[in-house]
């Protein structure tokens, strides 16, 4: 499942950052075709490949081949991702869909058929390999069951995006404008996201109950056992649940929830079977260790961790794109559009990224807080023998080796051995647990380093000055294809006005006005800068008269008019500034009071000067 988690994060950074070009790529026949042959090339390499493991079982047997099924599948997970970015990104699908009225009103329906599409590739997938795990795992399920139970159980991968975007469309419905208000700034986002995570964390185990379709594990001495454990280690919970997932013949156990009342403990039927009573307490203790020992809660401020590393990155990844140039030379060799190119790198640097988090990062914690939870079975029953037997059995009836890799535990060799290691040193189970809390200190620091810098490149200085120098950046290389655009010239000047680069400013806007000598917004902005610049060896007070009066001729806007007076002003002429800013008040203002102030400033000065009108 944590793998399966990584694919659908993967699929959701294709749809999200997908931008439609302004025509699709194909005809819609051509469109269909292209999607038809991919759907079928999974199919047959999935086939082909579950046909070839399933003779090598035949003729080795299944020892070391559970690896090599684990492989097959996520090879051909990593084939289905990159047809679903060619349905998106080359077939545009998502643009022939948003032409239809019943799904082009609504984002969260599009969003649910294409993750409906990713599960019907992973569909195909699982009925491709079932030939090669009937034989490897000698199980009795049927096709339609094992398809069926991998599509139950991936579903709560999905469930935060379904709810916060079904959320997000139902207060759009609404005809009430504050909640669409709130949500348009970024505080409002916030806290719309912060509490719609959190009632979904806590009512998220009840959905999922009804996903994996579990019920109340009967009463006798399997259930009696597992209450007389959490009473000792003293959990709350709501119920025990028979964990019916491929049929319960998975040997696992599990726990959810984040708060009593919400909270279940899981177990499956085949687990209960192979183990004896002393194991089955040590199963149950390692999974109330989760609870006790606060992991849910860490996993949680994790996936948090995602989406804050997301929010710090993403215009820092689209600005690197864009700045250096990675997509542009890719034009002139292919169709695609440069929109569309530019969306490709930068899912590609977000899922490079997603890898590194989940798979390296959180893979470390994960391991490390499946040893804890071992270690905390091991107190709470003071001995390891039942936990070591436990994992023994597992992997007999599994047939799965205890040396198979995994990245997010140790293998049971490995578990095994630190608890054989713990009997002989005591020491190492505080030892460990330093170990574990020093390193989510460090990562917690890490995050709030990492929110502060995400809160400066999208809001502080720091992020409008990177936007600033991206788009001068852009701005420059337009205009060396078109060194005739006097309008981009005026955008130019006024980035550099910003960043106070008063001297590149003047020559954009007198480059704009040699194009453009009647264009009065660039007149106006020239005029005001030799007017009130605040370094004084570029203000102009007679070249700033003579612009402001041409901008006013064209143009006798509110704020053109403050220009002129402005320019009247500096070169001492405060009458001619009182009448101008007079003839600005009478218009319909939105800052009246700044106008308001620049008369005062004016009347002031003709005061000084010991002229009344």
């Amino acid at each position: 499942m944590y793998g399966n988690f990584i694919y659908f994060i993967l699929v959701l950074l294709i749809y999200t950052t997908y931008y439609p070009p302004e025509s699709t790529y194909f005809d819609p026949f051509e469109t269909l075709g292209i999607f038809l042959l991919g759907v079928g090339t999974l199919a047959i390499t999935t086939s082909t490949a579950s046909r070839a493991l399933s003779r090598k079982i035949a003729f080795r047997g299944t020892l070391g081949l559970h690896g090599a099924f684990d492989r097959l599948f996520n090879r051909h997970a990593i084939l289905a991702v990159v047809i679903f970015a060619i349905n998106v990104y080359v077939l545009n699908l998502k643009s022939f869909l948003m032409t239809i009225p019943l799904f082009g009103g609504s984002p969260t329906v599009i969003g649910v058929l294409f993750i409906g599409l990713f599960i019907g590739y992973l569909a195909i997938i699982w009925a491709g390999i079932y030939r090669s795990y009937r034989a490897l795992f000698q199980s009795q399920l049927s096709r339609r069951s094992y398809v069926l139970s991998n599509i139950s159980f991936n579903l709560p991968i999905i469930l935060p995006w379904l709810a916060i975007s079904a959320g997000l469309d139902i207060i759009n419905i609404l005809p009430f404008s504050a909640p669409k208000r709130l949500l348009a700034t970024p505080e409002g986002q916030v806290i719309f996201f912060s509490l719609f995570l959190a009632a979904l964390v806590v009512i998220a185990p009840s959905l999922i109950r009804f996903f994996w379709r579990c019920r109340a594990l009967p009463c006798g001495p399997k259930r009696a056992r597992i209450e007389a454990i959490c009473e000792k280690a003293k959990l709350k919970y709501n119920n025990i649940l028979k964990w019916p997932i491929f049929e319960g013949k998975m040997l696992t156990a599990g726990v959810m929830g984040l708060i009593k009342k919400f909270r279940y403990i899981l177990v499956t039927e085949s687990l209960l079977q192979i183990l004896n009573d002393d194991e089955i307490d040590a199963v149950m203790a390692h999974e109330i260790g989760h609870i006790k020992k606060k992991h849910l809660v860490f996993y949680l401020i994790f996936f948090l961790g995602f989406i804050v590393l997301s929010y710090a990155v993403f215009d820092l990844i689209l600005y690197a794109i864009l700045y250096s140039n990675l997509s542009f030379p890719a034009i002139r060799d292919v169709r695609l559009e440069q929109v569309t190119l530019t969306s490709i790198l930068l899912t590609t640097a977000m899922a490079g990224i997603l890898l590194i988090y989940f798979r390296y990062v959180f893979g470390y914690f994960m391991r490390n807080c499946e040893r804890q939870a071992d270690l905390y079975a091991f107190v709470l029953l003071g001995t390891s023998r039942w936990l070591v037997s436990s994992l023994e059995k597992v992997a007999l009836y599994s047939g799965q080796s205890q040396d198979r890799p995994n990245w997010h535990h140790f293998s049971i060799r490995q578990r095994i051995d630190f608890l054989k290691s713990c009997e002989a040193d005591r020491g190492m189970i505080n030892r460990h647990d330093r170990k574990l809390r020093r390193s989510i200190m460090v990562f917690i620091g890490g995050l709030l380093c990492t929110g502060y810098a995400g809160y400066a490149i999208n809001f502080g200085e720091m992020g409008k000055s990177l936007n600033r120098h991206f788009f001068q950046k852009v701005l420059i290389k337009e205009l060396a294809q078109n060194p005739e655009n006097a309008r981009l010239y005026t955008i130019l000047g006024s980035l550099y006005y910003q960043d106070k680069a008063y001297a590149e400013t003047v020559k954009a806007y007198e480059k704009s006005i040699e194009l453009a000598p009647s264009d009065p917004e660039t007149l106006n902005n020239l005029a005001w800068l030799y007017a009130a610049c605040e370094q004084s060896q570029f203000r102009e007070p007679v070249k700033a008269l003579v612009y402001a009066k041409h901008a006013a001729a064209l143009k006798p806007a509110p704020y053109i008019l403050d220009t002129l007076a402005e320019s009247y002003y500096v070169n001492g002429l405060h009458e001619k500034a009182i009448v101008t800013i007079k003839q600005a008040l009478a218009m319909h203002l939105k800052d009246r009071a700044y106008y308001e102030r620049q008369l005062r400033k004016f009347e002031q000065a003709a005061m000084d000067q010991g002229i009344t009108e």
